[in-house]
């Protein structure tokens, strides 16, 4: 457990930067078109703020998870220096997380902002995500019983809910601002960014997917399947972007608890969907608060997901 108490939840950003994208769990703000002294800028970066919003089912709930933003900061940063190192170092966004180092411009309470921000490279990102699955679980597993197929690749008979399949599959799907991402055949993004492309984001996928299921397996998690994100930075380099191998953008399972027969309970929002599907919500209709138990069971489970897979928590937390 958690020895410290949460820090303020911090639900959104409104800083004094350039324009503002605000995703379900994310404000980006882009920094290129002035420095802090006034003068013309043009290094293309931006800056993330990771908040502690928290989304199921579509929609983004009114109760948020004290720190999981600087959760989701803490192991993506840990991924990208990571994946960085040895002999086939992946290419990514990530220049800083320290916001003392940032140089923002005067005005900026930078407090709100530790252990949440990370300064990255902007990018001209590929309007697809880069799912890749290890194990049938969610719309694969539904998929596999109706026709034997995860996206329309074929998969041996006689699998069962949480196998792990003969080889990881690359599934993509189009990125979706609100609402479910819809899986599309790999001809189907090849037809729209071209071949060649579609394949290198294939291979880069496929291969940060293995590499950090090896790495997650060696401290007892198993990575069921994730998502990646991947764009141009300004020479032209495809570029691994967004967060990368965390619970919400992948299903992390114990690995004491895989086998069975039956999906795992995961390290990500599984308290949050019981609760949400045991309260007779409707999810057509604005989501209700989340009781003060399941929001501190949902904050151990993203802190423990960390401290398996960094070896520590964010300052200050635990």
């Amino acid at each position: 457990m958690s020895t410290h108490p949460p820090h303020p939840a911090v639900v959104s950003t409104d800083l004094p930067l350039g324009s503002l994208h605000r995703g379900k769990v994310r404000d980006c703000y882009r920094l290129d078109g002035h420095r802090p002294d006034g003068t013309p800028s043009t290094d293309g970066r931006m800056l993330i703020v990771s908040t502690d919003r928290i989304s199921a089912f579509d929609w983004i709930l009114p109760t948020p998870i004290p720190d999981k933003g600087r959760v989701l900061t803490a192991i993506s940063a840990s991924w990208f220096h990571w994946l960085s190192q040895g002999p086939h170092p992946v290419a990514h966004h990530l220049l800083s997380t320290d916001v003392d180092q940032m140089n923002l411009p005067p005005g900026v309470d930078l407090e709100p902002l530790r252990g949440r921000s990370m300064l990255v490279r902007a990018a001209r990102v590929i309007p697809f995500e880069c799912v890749v699955r290890g194990r049938l679980a969610g719309s694969g597993w539904a998929e596999y019983r109706r026709s034997g197929t995860v996206c329309g690749e074929n998969l041996p008979a006689g699998l069962s809910a949480g196998d792990a399949l003969p080889e990881p599959i690359f599934t993509p799907a189009t990125k979706a601002e609100s609402g479910h991402d819809e899986n599309v055949p790999f001809a189907v993004m090849a037809d729209q960014i071209g071949s060649e492309l579609a394949e290198e984001l294939r291979q880069k996928s496929l291969d940060v997917f293995r590499r950090g299921a090896a790495h997650a397996a060696a401290v007892g998690i198993v990575v069921a399947d994730t998502k990646f994100e991947w764009g141009h930075d300004a020479d032209g380099t495809v570029i691994l972007v967004d967060e990368v191998l965390t619970p919400d953008s992948s299903r992390f399972w114990p690995a004491a608890a895989v086998g069975g027969g039956r999906v795992p309970d995961s390290f990500d929002k599984q308290f949050v969907r019981d609760w949400l599907e045991s309260s007779g919500w409707d999810k057509a209709s604005p989501p209700p608060a989340l009781p003060a138990e399941v929001v501190a069971r949902t904050r151990e489970k993203y802190l423990e997901a960390c401290r398996m897979l960094t070896g520590t928590v964010p300052q200050g937390i635990g």
